[in-house]
């Protein structure tokens, strides 16, 4: 359709007949990933009824009123919650690795009419009654992190990439930790190892780093970026692009799925974050954000804004989940979580197969379920908004694609993995929980007289 000027004109869409698609219409009441909560939410916990919009979203009173003990969630919460599960609580922090820091944002969106269940209560607050042993071939390191470190806090496992722990704390912090070896105070559980923010420490990180032409790619991580203060943003952003080699920079945070609240009020983290990818385009660099939402009941019309921050300043946001029994492991979730991270513009990037470390049994889940959940989730949105689900291999192997096992048997829950460009020549185990096996298996691992055997018979099947 031309004028006279031979200037092409689009058809007006309104009035256009439109074409009848081979798929029936969806209704648009079923779209539920584009609705995100946008009331008073936190005004049901008797703490926060009388607390107005303003105040809520300021992250200054999110730090503020973080719950750190039993006593400070039954304060919070108050007649929401019997008193036995109140002592179920007070008995599951003393079993915990990890110590504990819930964000009262996170706390509002709690169903507390069934704690169990909720999928953000089982993340956070750890409950005794619910508890597991933990398997016996897991440990506190599970990802020998420590031991491809160079210097402390600097691990380089994969050739032209390296994990910078900038430090050791996070604005709340997750029951499933995989760094509980260091992250967070001691507990009567872990005395942690410390990688508190030290001159020193980094110095001989980017030095290390400097001397390495091979690295490429630093992530930055720790504990969490989100509680690095602006100056120390811009300094590890200088110091490390002015590397000539370092071509990608990701920070790491978890704040965007537990205190949005950060990205909207605290103006001057957001400015030295920008600093550092504006600096970094102009240097032919990448500099992107890395989070981690678990559920797509933890993104809000809170979370949108915030993520809208970023995005407006050009920063990249992608997404690593962690696939959790109770939280995230079925499709209808998974689906509903991709779909929503999507439509706020993160972009899923990640979803990990639960680490092997203590305390977390009962979050754990079988190497089957991930690749039962992967394949039906494939072709249910782009390409790029589909995640990759991965095996971070026991042991240093690095991340693996959870279907690039050598080996796997269903009976044993044992999965065997190499890892040729990372380490060569060497396998790697990781172990479905055993309450998740059949009763053969079960039997098995509860004879320590079998574990060896069930390991042995596992490489016997592999053939490189």
């Amino acid at each position: 359709m031309n004028d006279n000027s031979g200037t092409a004109k689009l058809p007006v869409v309104a009035s256009t007949d439109v074409p009848h698609g081979l798929r029936p219409t969806v209704d648009p009441a079923t779209l539920t990933h584009r609705q995100l909560r946008r009331d008073r939410f936190w005004s049901h916990i008797p703490a926060y009824a009388e607390v107005d919009e303003q105040t809520f979203v300021d992250h200054k009173w999110q730090a503020k009123h973080t719950i750190t003990n039993p006593d400070k969630l039954l304060a919070a919460v108050q007649s929401l919650v019997s008193p036995e599960f109140y002592k179920d609580v007070a008995a599951g922090f003393e079993q915990a690795p990890m110590s504990i820091r819930v964000s009262p944002y996170l706390l509002s969106l709690i169903d507390w009419s069934n704690p169990y269940r909720d999928p953000l209560r089982i993340q956070f607050i750890p409950v005794r009654s619910r508890l597991m042993a933990d398997h016996p071939k897991l440990g506190l390191d599970s990802l020998s992190e420590r031991a491809d470190a160079p210097t402390p806090g600097l691990t380089h496992r994969y050739v032209d990439k390296a994990l910078f722990l900038a430090l050791d704390t996070c604005p709340v912090y997750c029951r499933f930790c995989t760094r509980s070896y260091a992250v967070g105070v001691d507990t009567k559980q872990v005395e942690k190892f410390t990688l508190r923010v030290s001159e020193e420490r980094w110095a001989k990180a980017f030095a290390y780093i400097a001397s390495r032409p091979e690295l490429e790619d630093v992530v930055i991580s720790g504990g969490d970026a989100y509680n690095l203060r602006p100056q120390q943003i811009r300094e590890i952003g200088d110091a490390l692009l002015g590397i000539d080699h370092i071509r990608r920079m990701r920070f790491a945070t978890k704040g965007p799925a537990v205190m949005p609240q950060k990205l909207l009020t605290d103006h001057e983290w957001v400015d030295a974050l920008t600093y550092v990818v504006e600096k970094g385009r102009k240097l032919g660099k990448d500099v992107m954000l890395h989070t981690h939402f678990n559920h797509p009941n933890e993104i809000t019309g809170i979370t949108q804004d915030a993520i809208q921050v970023l995005f407006g300043r050009g920063i990249f946001v992608r997404n690593q989940s962690v696939l959790i029994r109770g939280v995230n492991d079925s499709v209808a979730t998974m689906g509903q979580l991709l779909k929503r991270l999507g439509y706020i513009s993160v972009h899923p990037y990640y979803v990990y197969i639960h680490d092997m470390v203590k305390g977390v049994e009962d979050m754990r889940t079988t190497l089957q379920t991930a690749l039962d959940i992967e394949k039906q989730l494939r072709g249910s949105t782009a390409g790029f908004n589909t995640p990759t689900f991965v095996v971070d291999a026991p042991g240093g192997g690095g991340k693996r694609d959870a279907h690039s096992f050598e080996h796997y048997d269903r009976t044993t829950g044992v999965s065997v993995y190499s890892a040729p460009a990372v380490k060569p020549g060497q396998l790697f185990f990781y172990f479905d929980p055993i309450d998740r096996l059949p009763p053969e298996g079960q039997a098995r691992w509860a004879d320590p007289a079998e574990h060896p055997k069930m390991l042995e018979e596992a490489r016997q099947k592999v053939h490189l």
